[in-house]
C-alpha cells in the first residue's frame, strides 16, 4: 500500500465529518488515531492507540451532525455497520429504543504491513491457524496480511469470508491489501456459517479466511471445512488458549473436552482423581496463536499437545515471536532433537573414513545446547553467573522480563499478585522457585529450568554444588521412586526438622503418605502410599 493511497483513505473518512469537527483536525492528530467517537451531547473524541483522548473542538456533537454523516455512507446492516467504498474504515452506529442513531465510532482501518514477518513458517507450512487475543490487538489485520501472503507469494485459490466487510473493505471492489484473494461478502452476521460452507462447495478454494468464528454453528462449519482437507485461517473470540478450552460452545475448535472415568490403577499412576478432563478429537486447527500484544505472539505449534498438556495440569510454554525481531527461515525449521541427530548422523558419517574424523567434544556439546535468556527476580545475580561460569551454561541473564525465556524468582519475595509474577504470566514464561539464596540451591533450579538432566553429556561437566537438603532430597526423590514402582514404604534416613519438612513437602507433590518416626537425633520419615504405616 502505498503512502497516497493511506492518506487518500484518511482524506475519505474525514469527509465525511461535518465542517466543524472537520475543521479541529490538524496535521498528524490522525496517524496514531484508533477511532473517531462521536455521540449527542458529548464532546467528539479520538481514541489514540497510546489509551489517550483527544477532544475536537469545544462544542458537543448534535443530531444534525450525525444525519450529516449517516446521509454520506452506505445504509446499516443489521448489525449496525457501514463503510466507506474502496477503504478499511468502519462507522457503526449506537441508536436509541426508537431505532434513532444517537452515537457513531468511525474505526480506522489501515494497511499494516510486516506484522506476520515473524509467523511466516507457519503460515507456509500448509496448516491450519487460529488467532487468539482481545478486541483492537491486530486480529484482523494480520488475517489480512496473510490472505495477501498465501494467495500472492504461494500462489494459492484463497477466498476470504468477509463478514461486516471488516477484512477486504467496504464496495463491490476488494481492497488491495489482500492481493489476489477473492472476498464473498457476508450481508448479516448469522449467515457467515453458511458462506463458509458455500465457498468450499462452489468455488474450490484451498484456503479460506475467517474473523471472528463466534457461534456453536460456525465452529461446526469450521471443523467441516478443515475436515474436506481445506487450509483454514481464522480468529475466535477468547484471549487465551486456556479460555477457549473452558468455553463449551468454543472448544470443539481445539478438539472438545470430555469427561471420562478412570480406573484406580490409572488414577494412581497420574496421581489425579478418577473423573479427568479428556481431548475428545483431533482440533480443528493445527496452530493456535496467541497475540499478547501488537508487538508479542505466543505460538502453540502442536494444538493437540499444548491441549492435552493444560487438561492434564503440565506445564505447556508456547514459543514466543516477536515481531520487531528478525527470523531466518530460509532453512527447513527443525527441533532440538532433530537437529542433534543430524549432528550425530554427521558425526557418525566422519567416523567411517578415517581421513575425514575429526571430533571436537566441547564443540559438539555447545552445538547442541539450546541457548536460553533467564530474568532472576529476588535471586543473588552473582551465584547465578559464579553458577553460569563453572557449569559453562550457555545462557544469559535478561535486563527485563519480557525478552527472557525463563523466570527464576525467590519464592519468599514473589507472592501471588507480584507484578513480574503478572508479567510472566502474561507472556508464557515458566516461572521457577528457589527457597534460598545458596549456590546448591540456585543450581538445582536452574539445572531444572533449562532441562540440563536430559543432556547425557551434562554430568562430565565441572563438579556440582550439593548441601545437606539436597543430598536429602534425592534420597527422598529416590524413595519416592520405589514406592511408585510398587514398595510398600521406605525409610529414610534421620534428618533435622527443617530438612524433614522438605522431604514432608515433596512426598505430598507425589500425593503420597509421610510420617516421621523415632525421637531426637534419630527422627527420620517414613514414605508409604498407605495411611498407615505398619
Amino acid at each position: 500500500m502505498s503512502e497516497v493511497q493511506y492518506k487518500s483513505d484518511l482524506t475519505k473518512l474525514i469527509e465525511i465529518l461535518p465542517p466543524k469537527i472537520r475543521r479541529t483536525i490538524y496535521d498528524g492528530l490522525l496517524d496514531e488515531a484508533i477511532e473517531i467517537v462521536l455521540d449527542i451531547g458529548r464532546l467528539p473524541e479520538v481514541r489514540l492507540g497510546n489509551g489517550k483522548i483527544e477532544y475536537l473542538g469545544t462544542d458537543t456533537v448534535t443530531s444534525d451532525e450525525i444525519d450529516y454523516i449517516t446521509s454520506k455512507i452506505p445504509e446499516f446492516t443489521s448489525d449496525n455497520r457501514s463503510g466507506l467504498a474502496g477503504t478499511l474504515h468502519r462507522i457503526s452506529a449506537i441508536r436509541n429504543r426508537q431505532g434513532k442513531i444517537i452515537g457513531l465510532t468511525c474505526r480506522i482501518g489501515r494497511v499494516i504491513t510486516g506484522t506476520i514477518a515473524c509467523i511466516k513458517d507457519f503460515v507456509m507450512q500448509n496448516k491450519s491457524i487460529l488467532f487468539l487475543g482481545r478486541p483492537g490487538v491486530g486480529k484482523t489485520t494480520k488475517l489480512r496480511e496473510i490472505s495477501r501472503l498465501v494467495a500472492d507469494e504461494l500462489g494459492k485459490r484463497v477466498v476470504v469470508v468477509d463478514t461486516s466487510n471488516e477484512i477486504a473493505g467496504d464496495g463491490d471492489v476488494a481492497h488491495p491489501a489482500i492481493g489476489k484473494a477473492r472476498r464473498m461478502q457476508v450481508s448479516q452476521p448469522e449467515f457467515q456459517k453458511d458462506i463458509m460452507i458455500e465457498a468450499v462447495e462452489n468455488h474450490t478454494p484451498e484456503v479460506i479466511v475467517v474473523d471472528e468464528i463466534g457461534t456453536e454453528l460456525e465452529v461446526q462449519a469450521a471443523r467441516t471445512i478443515a475436515e474436506r482437507g481445506v487450509m483454514l485461517i481464522a480468529t475466535a473470540h477468547g484471549n487465551t488458549l486456556d479460555n477457549l478450552i473452558k468455553n463449551p460452545a468454543m472448544s470443539d475448535l481445539v478438539g472438545g473436552v470430555s469427561s471420562v472415568t478412570l480406573g484406580d490403577d490409572e488414577a494412581k499412576h497420574r496421581g489425579s482423581q478418577k473423573t479427568v478432563l479428556e481431548r475428545e478429537k483431533q482440533p480443528t486447527f493445527d496452530i493456535v496463536i496467541e497475540i499478547i500484544d501488537r508487538n508479542t505472539l505466543a505460538v502453540y505449534k502442536d494444538t493437540a499437545e499444548a491441549v492435552d498438556c493444560i487438561l492434564r495440569g503440565w506445564p505447556v510454554t508456547p514459543e514466543i515471536r516477536k515481531v520487531d525481531r528478525e527470523y531466518d527461515f530460509k532453512k527447513p525449521i527443525k527441533t532440538e532433537i532433530e537437529k542433534t541427530i543430524d549432528k550425530v548422523n554427521e558425526l557418525d558419517s566422519r567416523t567411517k573414513n578415517p581421513m575425514n574424523f575429526s571430533f571436537n567434544r566441547q564443540a559438539y556439546v555447545k552445538s547442541v545446547k539450546n541457548k536460553k535468556s533467564i530474568y532472576i527476580y529476588a535471586v543473588s545475580r552473582s551465584i547465578v553467573n559464579k553458577i553460569i561460569e563453572r557449569l559453562d551454561l550457555d545462557v544469559e541473564i535478561a535486563r527485563n522480563v519480557e525478552d527472557a525465556d525463563i523466570v527464576i524468582a525467590h519464592k519468599n519475595f514473589a507472592k501471588g499478585g507480584t507484578k513480574i509474577l503478572s508479567i510472566a504470566n502474561e507472556y508464557r514464561l515458566p516461572v521457577y522457585f528457589v527457597r534460598t539464596n545458596t549456590m546448591s540451591q540456585i543450581q538445582k533450579v536452574l539445572k531444572d529450568a533449562l532441562h540440563l538432566a536430559e543432556n547425557p553429556d551434562f554430568k562430565e561437566a565441572k563438579t556440582d554444588f550439593k548441601d545437606d537438603s539436597e543430598l536429602a532430597l534425592d534420597e527422598a526423590r529416590a524413595a519416592i521412586a520405589k514406592v511408585m514402582e510398587g514398595a510398600e514404604s521406605i525409610e529414610l534416613e534421620p534428618q533435622p526438622q527443617n530438612i524433614r519438612k522438605l522431604q514432608h513437602e515433596l512426598a505430598d507433590s507425589y500425593n503420597l503418605q509421610s510420617n516421621s518416626i523415632g525421637e531426637g537425633n534419630e527422627r527420620r520419615l517414613v514414605i508409604s502410599k498407605d495411611e498407615e504405616i505398619m
